[in-house]
């Protein structure tokens, strides 16, 4: 039985018009119209402005005059710029020492918890099936949740009895307290590095020390670059710590001494602005030249090695 023209017709058109819909269903979207997530959008909008509002605020402050500062426009840009709120900042603070002292304490805090907390995660996880080192790991965790200012008054009787009440006794202290979360972020690094790497090194003849240094070290670049930012923020910015533990004032970091714009010098916003914004200033410049390490994965840095 032979199918008839019209027929064969229809058939034809049916499949045009399926052909048609399909097309239409898989249809991609031109570059540039792709469906904007406006919530995600706004939020990211609204957390960008609650950074950016307050620095600009901050920067107009640091450069008005003492009249502009305290007429009620905190937005208002400065008219004339002046810089004398640097000038007086500088003097009060005496900012070259207490720059000096917070940037000793910091890189102090900043190298001993990168090394100490890389030894210790190295320990724990090629030794996670005994079990101490099983559990020093969760004793680090649960350090995790002791702040400070729990333990603030032992710690003050102890530093001063043995003499670290001084700026080598708030490094170790911030080393100490930065730690536990710091062997958190290295352990969960290392568990992707492959154990064949480490079995290359040893058959070449490499001994444990030499394995971590010259191979496992390396490759824990971008999450050091973490672990440091994390550290220099915390001990650049602490203001408890040193109040409570140095005890000479002229030793004295750089949070705690602009902690005087609170009390005498009160009615000078454009000196305590521009204080603050010297102090901030560093941090931002080592996040600028360190966070294009943060993110780079363990493949990439064992490729390029």
């Amino acid at each position: 039985m032979t199918t008839t023209q019209p027929a064969l017709a229809f058939e034809q058109a049916e499949v045009t018009v399926d052909a048609r819909r399909a097309g239409r269903r898989t249809r991609t979207p031109r570059p540039g119209l792709e469906r904007v997530n406006w919530s995600t959008t706004i939020i990211l909008i609204l957390c960008a402005v609650t950074v950016l509002l307050p620095l600009y605020v901050t920067i107009s402050m640091a450069f008005k005059t003492t009249g502009q500062a305290v007429d009620g426009n905190a937005f208002s840009l400065p008219a004339p710029f002046s810089v004398d709120g640097f000038v007086q900042a500088w003097n009060l603070t005496k900012f070259p020492v207490g720059a000096t002292i917070s940037l000793l304490v910091t890189a102090g805090t900043v190298c001993a918890t990168i090394v100490l907390a890389a030894f210790a995660s190295y320990a724990i996880v090629r030794n996670w099936d005994r079990r101490l080192f099983r559990y020093s790991f969760f004793y680090l965790l649960a350090a995790m949740f002791i702040p400070f200012p729990v333990v603030a008054l032992p710690q003050i009787q102890l530093t001063g009895r043995v003499g670290l009440d001084n700026p080598f006794g708030v490094m170790i202290l911030a080393t100490m307290f930065q730690l536990s979360f710091s062997v958190l972020l290295f352990t969960a690094f290392l568990r992707s590095i492959p154990l064949e790497l480490e079995e290359s090194a040893r058959i070449d003849g490499a001994s444990t020390w030499q394995t971590f240094w010259r191979l496992i070290f390396p490759l824990l670049a971008p999450m050091s670059a973490t672990v440091g930012i994390f550290a220099f923020l915390y001990a650049w910015n602490d203001f408890m710590m040193p109040s409570l533990i140095i005890s000479d004032p002229a030793l004295q970091t750089l949070p705690v001494r602009q902690n005087l714009f609170q009390t005498q010098f009160s009615n000078n916003y454009n000196v305590s602005f521009a204080s603050y914004l010297m102090a901030m200033a560093p941090a931002i410049v080592v996040y600028l030249f360190t966070q294009r390490w943060v993110m780079e994965g363990v493949t990439q840095g064992a490729v390029k090695g």
